[in-house]
């Protein structure tokens, strides 16, 4: 009882010290994952404006970008695309909601009525959109296909998130306009002239040497104009390509390896226990079976001409009888013994017409119906109609073939050549006469084929060919591999570009890679290379070694610019030029002298050049190029009057104004103000869009996640 006393006494105390200890516990859980902000950081992709947007919604939608735009495209592109749309999509939202901008269902309705109202899938029989067949359609998707039905859902939000956006760029439109004043400036610069005479004394006239710019200066030019070099962090990364490639040891191998299957040979048969006679390339009847079982390539059964054979051995393999082989012979990569299977004489192009017959499943099947033997039937009635009368192949077309591309057009395909279409469509087409009418079938249905037209008939051959790859053994990848690693280590140790030096490799110098890029200059898409050089334990001097498609990378941080104005040395491309062009100028006006464009002509040994009719909008000077400021200048004098030297964009110029062409006042400027306003509207998409980038606060992370 005492002891519950004295708890109860204590009752306060006890529970200051048990909150504490709590508030202990879920402090030092924060710790270890990193703080708060931290915990925040591993699930947020971008805070924009203050709205998050989450990493696993942008990930969903990077997924099904990258599913959208094929198996070409990288992570990164995909990445890139979803973020403009999602900023876009963040700042516009704000404004919407700001001003109070809605779209109704009845107008999202009107916008799928204009963009399926062509869609032959949503009309009725007599063309017209059926509001009808688009609900069952969404109707189906819902009850079949969850992911389908989805998108479809997006689809109709992105309608709407469209119609939003443009109703809120037609009201910024409306308050985009130009006033008289800039109606009559417009006319003026465009229509008011001016005659001129001038001397240039051209920068080349000063070498380089005279003008040595300074570090300093450099950094002086860089600071006086910060808008021109702010910049994001960059690095700079020097790197050595080691290539995967055979040895002559393994291209022979590989040849040896081919010829081995030319003639017939007696192999064991470990099954049978008996010795098997293996027919070779040389003397084999199935050499479309030996083709696809033993080549690299598979088998193509088409006939080619002469010109579309390797140019090296084009003669040799075209002057080839039936049965005859050529080879082994190198090329694109490969040993390959070519055999000529049949001559024939063929056309080079020919034009035909089809029409398609789809069944349930196939390809182009869609809404079809019917079964493959019902499709069969029809090709065959379809292509009995028509040979018994060919005017009847257009009408046939538009309503039986299911290839919507030119169904309309009489099943026309025009001139096409040996290989342009699939094999069976091919070789109907090119061995069968001009008039012929047959069916054939392809993977998409049953083709009822009118061969229309056909050139001069040439001689062919078909030919199988056996290639194999030259690809490097195991030996010379390990050898490979042993050399990258070596050179890594060494490089660790000693001077990077000496080493390679020693070694006859090429030093690969890559300068302001931004956090977000992807693409090394030589090496391709290598993002993992962007990512290692911008961690935060990775230094300048760092080496590290990469595996990447077709052989390694050893790479070294050069340099790390963090963001702000570029440095000096990043910088100085740009500004030297600049300053040395200013020097120069200066030189040039301490050389001129006289008070005449005559004087000033002799005493620099340079002549006297005239132009007529020079305006503000094409400030063109014969023989120089563009120069507003001269230009500029000459509009600025009095008639007659001579200008103090002027630094142009391709020399020092001094100006004499011979006469100024004023264009007639107009009493209207009207129609110029609108053409200004009318092009100014023309940049409101993209104005708008920039203006608001610019003035949001935007956190950016995908560097951490991609």
């Amino acid at each position: 009882m005492a002891v519950l006393n004295q708890i109860r006494q204590r009752s306060v105390f006890l529970i200051v010290i048990i909150a504490l200890a709590l508030f202990s516990f879920v402090l030092a859980d924060v710790i270890r994952n990193g703080g708060m902000v931290s915990q925040k950081s591993q699930n947020t992709i971008a805070t924009i404006n203050g709205e998050d947007i989450e990493r696993e919604q942008f990930a969903r939608q990077v997924e099904a970008y990258q599913r959208n735009l094929g198996p070409d495209a990288t992570t990164a592109q995909a990445v890139n695309m979803v973020w403009d749309l999602n900023v876009r999509r963040a700042l516009m939202q704000e404004q919407f909601e700001e001003l109070g901008i809605r779209v109704e269902e009845a107008q999202v309705k009107e916008t799928l009525r204009r963009e399926m109202g062509n869609n032959p899938n949503f009309t009725n029989e007599a063309g017209v959109f059926d509001e009808n067949k688009l609900r069952e359609y969404v109707a189906t998707l819902k009850s079949t296909s969850p992911q389908a039905y989805q998108q479809w859902l997006d689809y109709e939000t992105n309608l709407a998130e469209t119609a939003r956006e443009q109703i809120y760029l037609n009201l910024v439109r409306a308050g985009v306009g130009a006033t008289l004043l800039e109606g009559e400036q417009a006319y003026r610069f465009a229509s008011d002239n001016v005659d001129l005479e001038f001397v240039q004394i051209p920068y080349t006239s000063v070498d380089d040497a005279e003008v040595e710019v300074s570090k300093s200066e450099i950094k002086e030019y860089i600071e006086a104009n910060p808008g021109k070099f702010e910049t994001e962090a960059t690095r700079d990364i020097q790197y050595v390509y080691f290539e995967e490639s055979a040895s002559q040891a393994d291209e022979q191998e590989v040849r040896k390896e081919l010829e081995g299957m030319l003639n017939t040979r007696v192999e064991f048969n470990a099954v049978t226990k008996a010795n098997d006679t293996v027919a070779g390339f040389n003397s084999t009847s199935n050499w479309e079976n030996f083709v696809n079982e033993n080549s690299d390539q598979k088998v193509s059964n088409t006939f080619v001409f002469k010109d579309q054979l390797p140019s090296e051995h084009a003669d040799a393999i075209f002057n080839l009888g039936e049965g005859e082989t050529y080879g082994p012979y190198k090329f694109n990569g490969a040993w390959r013994v070519s055999r000529v299977v049949e001559r024939s004489q063929i056309p080079d192009s020919a034009k035909a017409r089809h029409i398609l017959v789809a069944w349930q499943g196939s390809p182009v099947g869609g809404q079809v119906t019917r079964t493959k033997q019902e499709a069969q039937k029809l090709a065959d009635s379809l292509a009995s109609v028509a040979r018994n009368n060919r005017d009847k192949f257009a009408e046939l077309a538009s309503q039986f073939s299911a290839d919507a591309s030119n169904k309309e057009e009489a099943g026309e395909l025009g001139w096409f050549t040996p290989g342009a279409m699939v094999p069976s469509f091919n070789e109907f087409v090119f061995t069968n006469n001009a008039g012929t009418i047959g069916v054939i079938e392809t993977q998409f249905g049953y083709h009822v084929i009118d061969i229309e037209e056909q050139t001069q008939r040439e001689p062919a051959v078909k030919i199988a060919t056996v290639a194999r790859a030259i690809q490097p053994s195991e030996k010379s990848l390990n050898n490979l591999f042993a050399e990258v690693t070596k050179f890594e280590l060494a490089a660790r140790e000693g001077d990077f570009t000496e080493l390679a030096k020693e070694k006859n490799l090429e030093v690969r110098p890559v300068k302001d890679i931004q956090q977000l890029e992807e693409n090394i200059p030589g090496i391709g898409s290598q993002r993992r290379i962007v990512q290692w050089a911008f961690e935060e334990e990775a230094e300048v001097g760092d080496i590290r070694r990469f595996e990447v498609p077709t052989g390694y990378v050893v790479a070294q941080v050069t340099a790390k610019n963090e963001k702000g104005l570029k440095s000096v040395e990043s910088a100085s491309a740009t500004v030297i030029p600049i300053l040395q062009k200013q020097k120069k100028a200066e030189i040039i006006k301490n050389k001129i002298s006289g008070t005449t464009l005559e004087e000033i002509a002799s005493n620099l040994n340079v002549a006297v050049n005239t132009a007529s009719a020079v305006n503000r909008n094409s400030p063109i000077l014969p023989g120089v190029g563009s120069e507003p400021k001269v230009v500029g200048t000459a509009f600025a004098l009095e008639q007659g009057g001579v200008s103090k030297p002027v630094a142009g964009e391709k020399g020092v110029f001094v100006v004499k104004t011979l006469q100024k062409n004023d264009a007639p006042q107009l009493d209207s400027y009207r129609p110029y103000a609108a053409r200004e306003a009318a092009a100014k509207r023309t940049t409101v998409n993209t104005e708008v869009f920039s203006a608001l980038r610019e003035a949001a606060e935007i956190e950016d992370n995908r560097a951490r996640f991609y």
